[in-house]
Protein backbone atom coordinates (compact mmCIF):
# COMPACT_ATOMS: atom_id res chain seq x y z
CA UNK A 1 0.00 0.00 0.00
CA UNK A 2 1.35 3.65 -1.20
CA UNK A 3 0.41 6.81 0.37
CA UNK A 4 1.22 10.33 -0.49
CA UNK A 5 1.56 13.34 1.43
CA UNK A 6 1.86 17.09 1.19
CA UNK A 7 3.50 19.52 3.61
CA UNK A 8 3.68 23.27 3.83
CA UNK A 9 5.44 25.32 6.33
CA UNK A 10 6.30 29.37 7.11
CA UNK A 11 8.66 31.33 8.86
CA UNK A 12 9.37 34.74 9.17
CA UNK A 13 12.61 35.83 9.42
CA UNK A 14 14.29 36.48 12.80
CA UNK A 15 15.58 40.33 13.40
CA UNK A 16 19.55 40.95 13.48
CA UNK A 17 19.04 41.23 17.03
CA UNK A 18 18.17 37.29 17.29
CA UNK A 19 21.44 36.26 15.54
CA UNK A 20 19.97 33.12 14.34
CA UNK A 21 21.38 31.02 11.88
CA UNK A 22 19.57 30.05 8.86
CA UNK A 23 18.97 26.03 8.82
CA UNK A 24 17.78 24.96 5.93
CA UNK A 25 17.03 21.11 5.23
CA UNK A 26 19.68 20.24 8.12
CA UNK A 27 22.86 22.41 6.28
CA UNK A 28 23.63 26.17 7.76
CA UNK A 29 23.16 28.26 4.86
CA UNK A 30 25.08 31.05 5.17
CA UNK A 31 22.62 34.03 4.94
CA UNK A 32 22.36 37.52 6.81
CA UNK A 33 19.31 36.19 8.71
CA UNK A 34 18.02 33.33 10.19
CA UNK A 35 14.22 32.39 10.70
CA UNK A 36 12.38 32.73 13.65
CA UNK A 37 10.42 30.05 15.39
CA UNK A 38 10.40 27.97 18.82
CA UNK A 39 12.60 25.09 17.27
CA UNK A 40 15.54 25.93 14.76
CA UNK A 41 12.77 27.04 12.33
CA UNK A 42 14.06 24.49 9.21
CA UNK A 43 11.38 25.99 7.19
CA UNK A 44 12.09 22.66 4.76
CA UNK A 45 12.11 20.01 6.91
CA UNK A 46 9.30 21.45 8.67
CA UNK A 47 7.25 21.11 5.80
CA UNK A 48 9.04 17.31 4.70
CA UNK A 49 7.92 16.19 8.52
CA UNK A 50 4.36 17.28 7.95
CA UNK A 51 4.71 15.49 4.65
CA UNK A 52 5.48 12.36 6.25
CA UNK A 53 3.18 12.48 8.96
CA UNK A 54 0.02 13.39 6.64
CA UNK A 55 1.08 10.55 4.55
CA UNK A 56 1.11 7.74 7.19
CA UNK A 57 -1.76 9.72 8.63
CA UNK A 58 0.22 10.80 11.51
CA UNK A 59 -1.42 14.78 12.60
CA UNK A 60 1.54 17.15 11.80
CA UNK A 61 4.56 18.26 13.77
CA UNK A 62 2.40 20.53 15.51
CA UNK A 63 0.61 17.65 17.44
CA UNK A 64 4.06 15.78 17.75
CA UNK A 65 6.47 18.95 18.88
CA UNK A 66 4.05 22.14 20.15
CA UNK A 67 5.13 24.83 20.27
CA UNK A 68 3.89 25.40 23.66
CA UNK A 69 6.26 22.51 25.17
CA UNK A 70 9.62 24.06 26.06
CA UNK A 71 11.23 20.65 25.71
CA UNK A 72 11.23 21.73 21.98
CA UNK A 73 12.92 24.99 22.69
CA UNK A 74 15.73 25.47 20.10
CA UNK A 75 15.22 22.05 18.83
CA UNK A 76 17.35 20.40 15.56
CA UNK A 77 14.88 19.60 13.66
CA UNK A 78 17.34 16.55 12.37
CA UNK A 79 16.14 15.35 15.50
CA UNK A 80 12.73 15.97 15.23
CA UNK A 81 12.89 14.59 11.52
CA UNK A 82 14.44 11.19 13.60
CA UNK A 83 11.83 10.77 15.50
CA UNK A 84 9.01 11.06 12.80
CA UNK A 85 11.09 8.52 10.97
CA UNK A 86 11.05 6.33 13.68
CA UNK A 87 6.93 6.88 13.99
CA UNK A 88 6.88 5.92 10.72
CA UNK A 89 8.98 2.97 10.86
CA UNK A 90 7.46 1.64 14.14
CA UNK A 91 4.40 1.43 11.94
CA UNK A 92 5.40 -0.34 8.82
CA UNK A 93 6.20 2.48 6.89
CA UNK A 94 9.01 3.46 4.82
CA UNK A 95 9.87 6.68 2.47
CA UNK A 96 10.12 5.72 -1.53
CA UNK A 97 10.87 9.71 -2.29
CA UNK A 98 10.53 13.23 -1.21
CA UNK A 99 10.18 16.48 -3.14
CA UNK A 100 10.98 19.51 -1.15
CA UNK A 101 10.58 23.05 -2.28
CA UNK A 102 11.29 26.42 -0.92
CA UNK A 103 9.37 29.51 -2.01
CA UNK A 104 11.47 32.88 -1.60
CA UNK A 105 14.02 35.60 -3.60
CA UNK A 106 16.88 34.60 -1.39
CA UNK A 107 18.66 32.95 -0.10
CA UNK A 108 20.00 30.69 -3.33
CA UNK A 109 19.98 27.16 -2.68
CA UNK A 110 21.57 26.12 -5.83
CA UNK A 111 25.22 25.91 -3.76
CA UNK A 112 23.61 23.82 -0.74
CA UNK A 113 21.28 21.49 -2.81
CA UNK A 114 23.76 18.75 -2.92
CA UNK A 115 24.88 18.95 1.08
CA UNK A 116 21.08 19.04 1.41
CA UNK A 117 20.15 15.56 -0.32
CA UNK A 118 23.39 13.90 1.06
CA UNK A 119 22.10 15.30 4.80
CA UNK A 120 18.52 14.07 4.57
CA UNK A 121 18.29 11.33 2.34
CA UNK A 122 20.16 8.73 4.96
CA UNK A 123 17.60 10.19 8.03
CA UNK A 124 14.60 8.78 5.27
CA UNK A 125 16.58 5.35 4.23
CA UNK A 126 16.59 6.40 0.75
CA UNK A 127 19.11 7.02 -2.01
CA UNK A 128 20.04 10.36 -2.55
CA UNK A 129 18.17 10.33 -5.85
CA UNK A 130 15.00 9.38 -3.65
CA UNK A 131 15.42 13.10 -2.55
CA UNK A 132 14.56 16.42 -4.80
CA UNK A 133 15.36 19.75 -3.28
CA UNK A 134 14.58 22.62 -5.35
CA UNK A 135 13.77 26.41 -4.96
CA UNK A 136 11.66 28.97 -6.85
CA UNK A 137 10.49 32.92 -6.09
CA UNK A 138 7.30 34.33 -5.74
CA UNK A 139 8.47 37.25 -8.80
CA UNK A 140 8.69 39.35 -5.85
CA UNK A 141 5.10 39.38 -4.94
CA UNK A 142 3.64 38.48 -0.82
CA UNK A 143 5.60 38.06 1.91
CA UNK A 144 8.05 36.05 0.14
CA UNK A 145 8.74 38.28 -2.33
CA UNK A 146 9.51 41.13 -0.20
CA UNK A 147 11.80 39.41 1.64
CA UNK A 148 9.93 38.75 4.99
CA UNK A 149 10.25 35.47 5.22
CA UNK A 150 10.66 31.76 3.56
CA UNK A 151 7.78 28.98 2.63
CA UNK A 152 8.10 25.70 2.05
CA UNK A 153 6.31 22.80 0.13
CA UNK A 154 7.18 18.79 0.46
CA UNK A 155 5.39 15.91 -0.85
CA UNK A 156 6.43 12.47 -0.08
CA UNK A 157 5.52 8.91 -0.74
CA UNK A 158 5.74 6.42 1.73
CA UNK A 159 4.98 2.34 1.30
CA UNK A 160 4.13 -0.33 4.02
CA UNK A 161 6.32 -2.49 4.32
Amino acid sequence: MNRVGSGFDVHRFAGPEEGRPLMLMGIHVPFDRGLSGHSDADVMLHALMDALLGAAGLGDIGQHFPDTDVTYKNSDSLLLLERVMGELRSRGWHVENADVCLIGENPKIAPHRQAMRERIAPILGIEIEALNVKATTTEQLGFTGRGEGLASQAVALIERN
